[in-house]
C-alpha cells in the first residue's frame, strides 16, 4: 500500500510539475522510398514520378522535470506519387491525410538542440478516384509508420529535420472498367525526410 502511495504522488509530482507549450507547425515532405507500381502480369516496370508534399498542424511539448518531453502532434498532410499509363492517362496515388505522431524527446542542450522519436498514426482520406477508364480502388485506409528527428528552438522558433519510414503498406489498385482484367496496383506507404519550420504560441 505504501508502495502504491508513494508513486502515485510520484505521477502527481511528475504532473504538476510538468510544463506544457504549444506550437503551430509545417513541413515539407521529400519521398525517400521507392514506389511500387506494378500491374497483374507484372510489366510495369516504371516507379512513377514522386513528387514533394507537405503538412500542417499543431504540436504539444511536455515538459517533465528531467530532460525527458512528450510530444503528441497532429497534422494534415498531402502529396502524391504519379504513373503514366501507355495509354496516356496519368494515374495519380494521392495521399490526403490525418497523422498522429506521438514522440518521446530528450533535450541534450535545453531546447537548443533535440532528438526525438515515436510513432505515427495515419488515417487516408483520399477516395476512389476515377482517371478516364481507370477506377481506383483504396483498400487500406488506416496505415501506421515512425519517426526520428532533432529540433532546436530559438525562443519561439523551432527549426526541425526528421525521417518517417513505414510498418505498414498503403494498398490501391487501379481498374481499367473498358478491359475488365487490367488491374493497376500502387502498394506502398513512402518515407520521407521532412524539413520543418514551428512558432511557438
Amino acid at each position: 500500500m505504501k508502495n502504491l502511495i508513494s508513486t502515485a504522488l510520484l505521477c502527481l509530482s511528475i504532473g504538476v510539475s510538468a510544463q506544457i507549450s504549444f506550437a503551430g507547425k509545417a513541413n515539407v515532405l521529400f519521398p525517400t522510398g521507392s514506389s511500387k507500381w506494378k500491374d497483374i502480369k507484372g510489366t510495369l516496370t516504371d516507379d512513377g514520378k514522386k513528387s514533394a508534399g507537405f503538412n500542417v498542424g499543431l504540436s504539444a511539448s511536455i515538459e517533465t522535470p528531467t530532460s525527458l518531453f512528450v510530444m503528441p502532434e497532429i497534422y494534415y498532410t498531402h502529396f502524391k506519387n504519379e504513373y503514366k499509363h501507355s495509354s496516356g492517362t496519368t494515374i495519380e496515388a494521392k495521399s490526403d491525410r490525418i497523422d498522429v505522431p506521438v514522440l518521446l524527446g530528450y533535450n541534450i542542450l535545453g531546447k537548443l538542440f533535440s532528438l526525438y522519436a515515436g510513432p505515427v498514426a495515419s488515417y487516408n482520406f483520399s477516395g476512389n478516384n476515377t482517371y478516364n477508364n481507370f477506377k481506383e480502388n483504396a483498400t487500406k485506409d488506416f496505415t501506421v509508420g515512425y519517426q526520428f528527428g532533432a529540433q532546436t528552438q530559438l525562443k519561439g522558433l523551432i527549426l526541425s529535420a526528421r525521417y518517417e519510414g513505414a510498418f505498414s503498406k498503403d494498398t490501391r489498385k487501379f481498374i481499367n472498367t473498358s478491359v475488365g482484367s487490367e488491374t493497376i496496383e500502387y502498394d506502398n506507404r513512402p518515407s520521407f525526410v521532412l524539413l520543418g519550420l514551428g512558432i511557438v504560441f
